[in-house]
């Protein structure tokens, strides 16, 4: 349970191992890093759920994607600027008792996200 994170690039068709990811809790306007990490060879957090079943609270939530600077280190020939640089979502967690998969499905010009399991 707890909540978790998975990228794919859908550009190359892989994980985007490498990309760096900052988590915050928020309330309101106001955002409090929790963490900031660099995805593994899976497109994962390389230490399992950023917040474990015990330590997810009900309450906002946030994941900032470093899209650009991922596409770029992989030699994406990308504008200036970019269509995408950071894509940051926004969620809430009504049942910490629940598990929270948040994945993302990136290129350098589009992204699309859901609820997983």
């Amino acid at each position: 349970m707890g909540l978790s994170t998975h990228v794919l690039d859908t550009m190359h068709g892989c994980p985007a191992a490498g990309m760096a990811v900052a988590f915050y809790s928020t309330r309101g306007a106001d955002a409090t890093l929790v963490k900031r990490f660099t995805l593994d060879g899976d497109g994962r957090s390389p230490d399992g759920p950023l917040l474990a079943s015990g330590d997810l609270r009900k309450g906002t939530y946030r994941l900032v994607f470093d899209v650009a600077g991922y596409f770029k280190a992989k030699g994406v020939a990308l504008p200036e600027p970019g269509f995408l640089d950071q894509v940051s979502l926004d969620f809430g967690v009504a049942d910490p008792g629940q598990h929270y998969h948040v994945p993302l499905l990136v290129s350098p010009w589009s992204y699309s996200t859901y609820r997983g399991s």
